[in-house]
């Protein structure tokens, strides 16, 4: 598809459909209307906010020309209540299963925007629109699972017999931000840990005045992320070929990303220094209430003074201190050996096929391919680790 800078997407142009409601991309959503759901969404999802979304799919690696399932208000047309982008099935698998999946997002939460004052009635239109579109069944891939969307999710299905499945689930690290940050890494860590890290931090201070810095505006973040991306790529994420700045694209949607987002109060970028020289640096996308630590980069110069850790201490200060914030979401994988420790709440995570339509053989046999797939990643992952313990 032609990029476009998320500025020009079409807020200010009609939909090409003749209805709001007959929305099938998700560049034609009015971004007015998008931004309004975010603010009343029954729980945050930082990766489905508009300027994230869209910049992923405008210039992210794999990740474009996605389709949206979206539903409006039935006395208030111009009004957004649910949101999901999604791609078909056969796209992620090459299987041509009549299964609809929510799209990659470029992070570890898929949850729909649903309308907090409309939620069910949302899931509603939204599940009919997806069988309008000739699909089965629905495949939500990291959802909360616990979260308010899913709790409707559950009532409205119930309501027609159906019921989601899920595929697989975890808990990973989360912070409840609302705690005093010392009595956090105190219960966490235990004084013993904090002296050794007060050590460490000591001893990085000899290349340096150590100091903590958070970019908020458009203008700073995007010298902080010129900091970030360097780091990343100095690091393992480098040696592997994923860091962001690796490819053209994914360069390109961070940068429009965090500049959007930044513009609107949802992004911010975290740095330890050592004097002038930048020694971790974190990018955070903010939603509502919540806060989500996206990616982290360090020099690995510095590796014995922990700088990952260091920087994660000062953002549990960052975060506790600040009333907007009551949570903190790791989007780590389970068993991190460095955020669980630290964050030591958790956030149930999952895969689930939603069926369409009851004792549905299509969502069955999407759920056991979908399963079997789970096992066989998992499998490897573990070979992966062995191999590289030798």
């Amino acid at each position: 598809m032609a990029k476009r800078d998320v500025a020009e997407h079409g807020a200010q142009r009609p939909a090409r459909a003749a209805g709001l409601e007959t929305v099938r991309d998700l560049i034609d959503v009015p971004l007015d209307a998008w931004h309004a759901l975010e603010a009343r969404a029954i729980e945050p999802s930082g990766y489905v906010l508009a300027n994230w979304a869209l910049a992923v799919n405008a210039f992210a690696h794999q990740r474009t020309d996605v389709s949206v399932l979206t539903a409006w208000a039935a006395k208030a047309p111009n009004r957004l209540i649910g949101l999901l982008p999604v791609i078909p099935f056969s796209r992620a698998f090459r299987l041509p299963l009549p299964v609809l999946i929510n799209a990659d997002v470029y992070g570890t939460l898929s949850t729909p925007l649903l309308d907090r004052d409309a939620a069910p009635e949302a899931l509603s239109a939204m599940i009919t629109q997806a069988r309008q579109r000739g699909a089965r069944a629905l495949v939500l891939f990291n959802v909360s699972l616990d979260g308010p969307a899913m709790q409707t999710l559950r009532k409205v299905l119930g309501a027609n017999n159906l019921g989601p499945r899920v595929i697989t689930s975890h808990h990973r690290a989360c912070l409840d931000a609302t705690r005093d940050a010392e009595d956090v890494l105190r219960d966490a860590l235990g004084s013993k840990k904090l002296k050794d890290l007060r050590r460490q931090r000591n001893r990085l201070a000899e290349h340096g005045d150590v100091s903590f810095h958070v970019a908020r505006t458009p203008d700073d973040v995007a010298a902080a992320l010129d900091r970030f991306l360097v780091l990343e790529a100095s690091g393992w994420k480098g040696t592997r070929g994923t860091a962001l700045s690796q490819n053209a694209g994914d360069e390109a949607f961070i940068r429009q990303a965090t500049s959007a987002l930044a513009a609107r109060g949802q992004c911010e970028i975290v740095t330890l220094m050592a004097g002038a020289t930048p020694v971790a640096s974190a990018l955070m996308v903010r939603h509502l209430d919540r806060a989500y630590y996206f990616k982290i980069g360090i020099d690995e110069r510095f590796a014995k003074y922990s700088p990952g850790v260091q920087l994660t201490l000062d953002v549990t200060r960052h975060l506790c201190a600040d009333p907007a914030i009551a949570s903190a979401d790791s989007t780590a994988a389970p068993g991190h050996p460095m955020i669980d420790p630290i964050w030591r709440d958790r956030l149930a995570i999952g895969d689930v096929v939603l069926p369409l339509r009851p004792h549905d053989p299509v969502a069955t046999l999407a759920y056991a391919m979908l399963s079997v797939r789970h096992h066989a990643r998992e499998q490897a992952k573990r070979l992966i680790r062995r191999l590289r313990k030798r």
